[in-house]
């Protein structure tokens, strides 16, 4: 009877574990980005690099003493970087294409625009070299440190319990989540975009989880999360670039 107790609260504390790494994220975009809006970038700077470090943290601390597993990294799969690039690189030329050919033209993302710009400057990123810096950083570390959380971990812990369908689908919509809140202040609750993107961020999330299903290693996911990433902030300068010192 003590051993059957045990297995239960287990699976309890390994699914109150994934339940906490889905809503996390969240979280801790609510309390840096619209929490704290307005306040000191000092302050919001710390609030974020708190809230990602105890993010970033708990998948190695839960393996290590909940789950009680090593913790391993694959070495890059040929395969794998391959299927990454194939859906990476079209993506990020699609999204450049439609904002230079479309978006912008049209003036669709000029309110978002100010919205962007007045962030990045609470945030202190009030130079070309500073943006350009957090640019780089999001691009070549931040994603792989979301490919560690959301697809080695998150995925990863949902696959053994789900089918392939659902774990990607749980990840994939908990991936997103924290993107709406940054979607909705930039366009507006009531702007279609703002859900148009969120899909797309969940649509992303599905491919990376399938690709690392598919090849077992991060690599993949992490070079196809960067050329997106990278398209992003290539965007972002455009329109953000008037208002930088």
């Amino acid at each position: 009877m003590h051993d059957r107790g045990s297995g239960i609260s287990l699976n309890r504390l390994n699914s109150s574990v994934i339940l906490l790494a889905l809503v996390l994220p969240t979280v801790v975009t609510l309390a840096y980005f619209v929490l704290l809006a307005g306040q000191a970038s000092t302050l919001q700077q710390a609030a974020y690099g708190g809230g990602k470090a105890v993010q970033f943290a708990l998948p190695a601390i839960c393996t290590a003493l909940v789950l009680r597993e090593r913790i391993r990294a694959a070495l890059p799969d040929r395969r794998g970087l391959l299927m990454g690039l194939c859906f990476g690189l079209p993506v990020a030329t699609v999204m450049l294409g439609l904002y230079h050919m479309w978006l912008k033209p049209a003036g669709l993302l000029a309110s978002a625009g100010n919205a962007v710009s007045q962030k990045v400057l609470d945030l202190g990123m009030n130079t070309p070299w500073r943006f350009a810096a957090m640019g780089l950083f999001y691009a070549s570390c931040h994603s792989l440190l979301e490919e560690y959380y959301w697809r080695w971990f998150v995925f990863s812990q949902l696959r053994r319990r789900q089918t392939l369908p659902t774990a990607i689908l749980i990840s994939s919509c908990g991936f997103m989540a924290h993107h709406v809140i940054v979607l909705g202040t930039f366009f507006g609750w009531t702007n279609p975009m703002t859900y148009l993107f969120s899909l797309a961020v969940a649509a992303g999330g599905a491919a990376w989880a399938w690709i690392y299903e598919r090849s077992g290693s991060l690599y993949g996911p992490w070079l196809s999360h960067l050329l997106v990433d990278a398209a992003i902030f290539l965007i972002g300068y455009d329109l953000v670039r008037c208002h930088l010192g």
